[in-house]
């Protein structure tokens, strides 16, 4: 499939189970197309992004002992999935003249998405809450809509939105585990080590891009949108081991530890 068709897919299709459903065949990038910027992601009216105060706040982890509560992690989490998904989409064809390597590898990193979405829809309805019976928030896309480049979004999805999961994925892992719940341990523990690889991915890509005089963390923090700042990349805990699995070197570690002072983020 050509990569342009697969992320038109993604954001034209307002049927959630069709952005998320598997390929089996190939991607191809022979007809990138003209750069086209898309306002909003198309959404069955259940999922349309709802008024910033509308969507339920993430429950505290004391409480996942509810089932309830933790069906409504998932739904969070399943939402905040799906926008990463369509934020990538929505960078294929905003961005058609990126090099066709980073493209591919886009791609794919969509596919991780998708899976991750499909496992927190699956495991919210299980506890008790179909996908979409709550509001959602734009978070992930409104942040996305300031990228104007390929290293805007490097430095703002993966290492940033998904540098911080590499924290809270452990986070929420342990909160599953100490409320007896196995099966959404597992999802987290899976969606870890994807975030990993994701992150890899971000930093191999913004080294190979951006100017070969400037660090990376000059490279990360020029190319950061505010509100969004390094502390953000950093959940209510630091794991350097992730940090160090993803290929960031020392010094960028301890430039991240010292943004965080003064949050929680």
């Amino acid at each position: 499939m050509e990569l342009r068709t697969f992320a038109e897919t993604v954001l034209r299709s307002p049927v959630c189970m069709e952005k998320l459903a598997p390929l089996r065949e190939e991607f191809t990038d022979r007809e990138p197309g003209v750069a086209e910027r898309w306002e909003l992601p198309a959404r069955e009216e259940r999922l349309v992004f709802g008024a910033r105060r509308a969507a339920p706040a993430m429950p505290p982890l004391v409480r996942f002992g509810e089932p309830k509560q933790r069906a409504i992690a998932h739904h969070i989490m399943a939402n905040h999935e799906l926008q990463a998904l369509e934020v990538m989409a929505w960078v294929l064809l905003t961005f058609p003249e990126a090099p066709t390597e980073f493209r591919l590898g886009l791609a794919h990193v969509i596919q991780d998405e998708q899976r991750h979405t499909r496992m927190h829809i699956e495991r919210g309805k299980s506890l008790g809450v179909e996908f979409g019976s709550l509001p959602v928030n734009c978070h992930i896309w409104r942040h996305a809509m300031a990228f104007t480049s390929v290293l805007d979004y490097l430095a703002g999805l993966p290492l940033t939105f998904e540098g911080c999961n590499l924290d809270h994925s452990l986070e929420f892992e342990q909160a599953f585990l100490a409320a007896g719940d196995v099966k959404s341990a597992a999802i987290m523990r899976r969606i870890h080590e994807d975030e990993i690889e994701h992150v890899r991915f971000g930093l191999e890509w913004l080294r190979k891009l951006k100017p070969e005089a400037m660090s990376d963390w000059e490279a990360y923090e020029r190319h950061l949108h505010f509100p969004l700042r390094p502390g953000k990349s950093i959940g209510h805990t630091f794991d350097e081991a992730s940090r160090l699995a993803t290929g960031m070197d020392a010094e960028f570690i301890e430039r991240l530890k010292g943004s965080a002072k003064g949050f929680p983020v």
